[in-house]
């Protein structure tokens, strides 16, 4: 048996767990051999979703900075949270 990692990111509304997905990513390393997630939709509607599906919290978004005049500015999307799940594959 070996173990392989499966990552999922979600990009929140806001900065809390229940707040909805307006973004996501799965990478794989199972090479498709684990479970997957649907195409299309968001895999869960909110971060709290995730955890209690059983993916596991590892990386939590830092508090945006808020600079007076920037409120309109564009870049990157804010409060990426980083979820793991290892799934057990026969060799």
């Amino acid at each position: 048996m070996s173990l392989r990692q499966q990552v999922l990111t979600l990009w929140l509304a806001e900065g809390a767990l229940d707040t909805g997905v307006v973004g996501w990513a799965f990478h794989d390393g199972t090479a498709g051999r684990g479970p997957g997630l649907p195409d299309g939709d968001p895999p869960y509607a909110t971060g709290l979703a995730a955890l209690e599906a059983g993916w596991i919290l590892f990386q939590v978004p830092p508090p945006p900075a808020v600079v007076p005049g920037d409120e309109y500015a564009t870049g990157y999307l804010t409060n990426e949270f980083v979820f793991e799940r290892r799934i057990e594959l026969a060799d």
